[in-house]
């Protein structure tokens, strides 16, 4: 997969570059103003027009297969093509951008730097499902509703879930608009209408569904992997006020609907490789998964270790040149079930996984301060203010605060890769 730390490209600006050097090539749809959506590689500061390559006859075989089927501003026929015509893709990309190819001339105007570019979600999404896999954001938020007893005795067993709302996932960037809906304030017995006061955000991965399955045949886990086509960046608003008073019996609903935000770039399953790692062993009389999630090679090598990151920019922050604060600081090792048991098990009753359906992992923190994955958490459900370097204070997010969600893998020997931003800037109700 040429994922060794030395390999470079002509490409000058990809070579070390924070996120997207030669090594990651990940794929997602953009648009120049007046042009239509197309699919596009990043490579540096700029995106690889795949189509303009096409047409330059730069592809063959598989990664022409590839290619052709990124056409149409959507992801969903590449993704339902599987591993093989990623790979295909990849290894034709990494020669064509590597150092030595023979083609930079050719591939010199189909160069678009991003910052002339609009970045668009890469999916047609059919169905969107939200998992709740951080067992400590779990513990931390059972804490502070049921201290003796912050775990439900099903959470150890099953990959719990809901189902979310796909019409409303939008690219990072898009505003955060300030919801309204129905609150039960303090020493009151009857509900409020208004807008959201304690609105939240929650750091997540994002899980690409590749190749999907028949109804009613499930996918075994030992094969789940095969069925994932990349990892983006995904921030769950919450609006946990709204959330307090309608989620028993059911579950979230209004208090998560209204947006959920991720980075645009789908970052490939191939280029995640490297950084793949054990599950974490489970602490000792935890239940072992039941038998449909249980898989030798999941467990050895199924975890990813992709560390993951919270900045908060206010308004008075950019007015004074004051650096983004950081909130958090967590890893994708908090995960108490792998990605390939979440596919494994959303299949398990017969349910069909189309390509292009996304997972959220549901919140990720990890188990100190620092490594927390939401307000709700920080400031233990607004009891402890966060003090921001700019003299303001937070228990929720304002009008004009900015949330900045950044992901970085980096192992010894291997170069580092990330995922871009996954940004959103909330305003009023309204």
């Amino acid at each position: 997969m040429n994922h060794t730390a030395n390999a470079r490209s002509w490409v000058e600006h990809a070579n070390g570059h924070s996120d997207f050097p030669l090594q990651n090539l990940p794929m997602g749809i953009f648009s120049r103003p007046g042009e239509a959506k197309r699919c596009g590689v990043a490579i540096g500061d700029a995106i690889l027009d795949l189509e303009a390559v096409l047409a330059a006859g730069l592809f063959d075989g598989a990664a022409k297969a590839a290619v052709e089927a990124t056409r149409g501003g959507a992801l969903n026929a590449f993704f339902a093509l599987g591993r093989s015509a990623r790979v295909a893709l990849r290894e034709r990309l990494q020669a064509l951008l590597g150092e030595h190819s023979e083609h930079q001339s050719a591939l010199k105007p189909a160069l678009i730097p991003a910052s002339d570019c609009q970045l668009h979600v890469p999916a047609q999404i059919g169905d969107y499902t939200d998992f709740y896999v951080g067992i400590e954001h779990a513990k931390n938020v059972g804490k502070l509703f049921r201290p003796d007893n912050p775990l439900l005795p099903n959470y150890k067993y099953v990959p719990i879930g809901y189902h979310g709302r796909a019409s409303t996932i939008r690219p990072s960037g898009t505003d955060v608009r300030r919801p309204k809906g129905q609150t039960l304030p303090a020493g009151h017995t009857e509900p409020s209408f208004g807008p959201c006061a304690r609105l939240d955000y929650e750091l997540e991965l994002g899980i690409w569904i590749g190749q999907g399955n028949d109804m009613g045949q499930a996918i075994p886990v030992g094969d789940a992997a095969e069925h994932v086509a990349g990892l983006c960046l995904l921030n769950d608003w919450s609006a946990r006020d709204i959330q307090a008073w309608e989620y028993q019996p059911l579950g979230p609903f209004l208090s998560k609907s209204f947006i959920t935000t991720i980075s645009p770039w789908v970052v490939t399953a191939e280029a995640l490789e490297p950084f793949r790692c054990a599950q974490p062993a489970r602490p000792e009389g935890d239940p072992q998964p039941l038998s449909y999630l249980l898989d030798k090679r999941d467990q050895a090598a199924g975890a990813y270790d992709i560390e993951l990151e919270v900045l908060l920019l206010t308004q008075r922050m950019r007015e004074q040149g004051v650096a983004p604060h950081r909130l958090t600081l967590s890893n994708t090792r908090s995960m108490y079930w792998t990605v390939a048991q979440l596919v494994a098990h959303h299949s398990v009753n017969g349910c069909q996984l189309q390509p292009g359906d996304l997972f959220g992992s549901g919140t990720l923190s990890g188990a100190t301060p620092g490594s927390f994955g939401s307000l709700l958490e920080i400031t233990e459900g607004g009891k402890l203010p966060v003090e921001l370097a700019s003299g303001e204070v937070r228990k929720f997010l304002e009008d004009g605060d900015e949330i900045i969600l950044r992901a970085r893998c980096t192992r010894d020997g291997v170069a580092s890769i990330g995922f871009g931003e996954c940004r959103g800037t909330v305003i009023a109700a309204n």
